[in-house]
C-alpha cells in the first residue's frame, strides 16, 4: 500500500453502493490519503445512515446527483444486474471528465454497457478479486485489497485521455494494496468462471442438497459441519443478490465450465463405481498440487485448520 501525493489525491470519492467492497474501499482510500473527501450513495436510507455512522464515508447524500457534484472519482459498487442502469445514470449526471469505475465480478456486461455510453466520462470496467462472505457497510475493512489482485478490463478506446483515465485507475489500486492485472473482458469472464463463479455454485448446489436430504437431519448437519462442509457453508453465506446476478450475466462462461465439471465429475462417478484407485489418486493429487501453488504464490496461508482458533 503506497499514500498517494497532493498531486495525485482526487478532490472527492463518490462511492455508489456501500456494501463490503464500497466501504473497504472508502477505508483503503482514506488509509492511502487517495481522497480529501468520500461519500456514500445507496438507494436504502438506513444503509445511507449506516455507511456514515461506522465511518466507511464521511457523508451520505439522499441522491445519487448530489453525491457526483463535484467528484472527480465515481465508484460503482452495486449488484451486477444493476451495473448498467446505474452506469448510464452516472454517466449522464457525473462531472465532465471523472473517472469512473466499478468493481463487478462480470465484465461483458460492463464493457458493453459502457462502450455504448460515449466518452464524456472515463469509466474504466476494474474487479478486485477479494472479498468475503460478510455484507453491508459495517463489513468492510481498509486492508481487504492487500496482496490480491485488482484486474483492469479497459474499454476498446485508445485516446490519450483514456489511457490516462487506465494509469489512474491501476495507481488507485496500487495505493489500496493491490496488485494490478490488464485482461481482455472476454477472458476475464472465463477465468473467473472457473476460479470464483463455479465453486460459488457447487456450493450453493451442496448446501441446498443436505438440506433436502430427508434422511439426515438438520441438527446432524449442523453437528457434524466440522469437515469439509462447513467451508462450503462459508462460500454458501455470500450475497445470494449479488450472485444472482452473477450467473444471470456470465452465463456463457458460467455454463463452459460447468459442462467440463460436469465430465470430471462423470469420471470420479465411474472410478468409485469400479474401484479404479489409480484415476482416484490421479486426480487427488492434482488437487493438492494446485493448493500446495495457490499457498506458494502468497494467496493462502499454510496454517493448521485455515487459521482457525478452536479454543475460541
Amino acid at each position: 500500500m503506497t499514500n498517494m501525493t497532493d498531486t495525485d489525491m482526487y478532490s472527492k470519492a463518490a462511492i455508489i453502493g456501500v456494501g463490503l467492497i464500497g466501504s473497504s474501499l472508502a477505508r483503503g482510500m482514506r488509509a492511502a490519503g487517495a481522497a480529501k473527501s468520500i461519500v456514500g450513495y445507496d438507494l436504502q436510507a438506513d444503509v445511507r445512515a449506516r455507511a456514515v455512522k461506522c465511518g466507511a464515508v464521511d457523508a451520505a447524500p439522499p441522491t445519487l446527483e448530489e453525491a457526483l457534484k463535484g467528484a472527480d472519482l465515481v465508484i460503482v459498487s452495486t449488484p451486477v444486474g444493476a451495473m448498467a442502469a446505474v452506469l448510464a445514470e452516472v454517466a449522464a449526471k457525473a462531472d465532465d471528465g471523472a473517472l469512473v469505475i466499478d468493481v463487478g465480478s462480470v465484465k461483458g456486461a460492463v464493457v458493453e454497457a459502457a462502450t455504448s455510453l460515449g466518452g464524456r466520462v472515463h469509466i474504466v470496467p476494474c474487479h478486485p478479486v477479494a472479498g468475503t462472505e460478510q455484507s453491508g457497510p459495517e463489513a468492510g475493512f481498509a486492508t481487504l485489497f492487500h496482496h490480491r489482485w485488482s484486474i483492469i478490463t479497459p474499454l476498446a478506446r485508445s485516446d490519450g485521455a483514456y489511457l490516462e483515465a487506465v494509469k489512474k485507475a491501476a495507481a488507485l489500486w496500487r495505493a489500496v494494496g493491490a496488485e494490478v492485472e490488464i485482461m481482455d473482458h472476454l477472458h476475464h469472464d472465463l477465468a473467473l468462471a472457473i476460479t470464483s463463479h463455479l465453486p460459488h455454485l457447487i456450493a450453493f448446489t451442496l448446501v441446498g442438497a443436505a438440506d433436502d436430504l430427508e434422511s439426515v437431519a438438520e441438527a446432524e448437519i449442523v453437528k457434524y459441519s466440522a469437515g469439509g462442509f462447513r467451508d462450503f457453508t462459508r462460500i454458501a453465506a455470500s450475497d445470494p443478490v449479488m450472485w444472482r446476478d452473477v450467473f444471470l450475466n456470465n452465463k456463457a462462461a458460467v455454463l463452459e465450465v460447468l459442462g467440463r465439471f460436469t465430465e470430471e465429475l462423470a469420471l470420479l462417478q465411474r472410478a468409485i463405481r469400479w474401484g479404479d484407485a489409480e484415476t482416484l489418486e490421479k486426480v487427488f493429487s492434482r488437487g493438492r498440487a494446485l493448493r500446495r501453488a495457490i499457498v506458494a504464490a502468497g494467496q493462502e496461508k499454510d496454517v493448521p485448520n485455515f487459521g482457525r482458533d478452536e479454543k475460541a
